[in-house]
């Protein structure tokens, strides 16, 4: 059974893309909790991050580091942006597929949820 995040990689669900390379695919989340909310998916797929073992490290410092580019692209690297992972029902995860949130556009306060 495919997860939501592997049907939109696979291009079944169609969505607004920012970036893709190889290991990973960035879109707009579209029920945005910010004024810039963007998804980065691995296209591997890895149910959370904490079932991610010692293999998925180059796949998970790629997701950082896309983050860093993709803020540099859509031009809110230097003002500021928030990345979130959600890890099982009581860390807000909705969907099966590790994936991080990245939230830019307005001030973002602490604790944050």
């Amino acid at each position: 059974m495919s997860t939501l995040f592997e049907k939109i990689a696979a291009r079944e669900i169609p969505t607004d893309i920012v970036y893709e390379d190889d290991l990973c695919l960035c879109f707009r989340d579209i029920n945005p909790q910010a004024p810039v909310h963007l998804l980065i998916v691995p296209k591997k797929p890895i149910v959370r991050i904490a079932e991610a073992g010692a293999e998925d490290k180059e796949t998970l410092g790629h997701l950082l580091l896309t983050a860093q580019l993709v803020a540099k692209q859509e031009g809110f690297a230097e003002k500021g942006f928030r990345t979130v992972i959600n890890n099982g029902p009581d860390g807000g995860e909705e969907v099966p597929h590790l994936h991080l949130h990245i939230l830019a556009g307005r001030k973002m306060t602490w604790p944050p949820g």
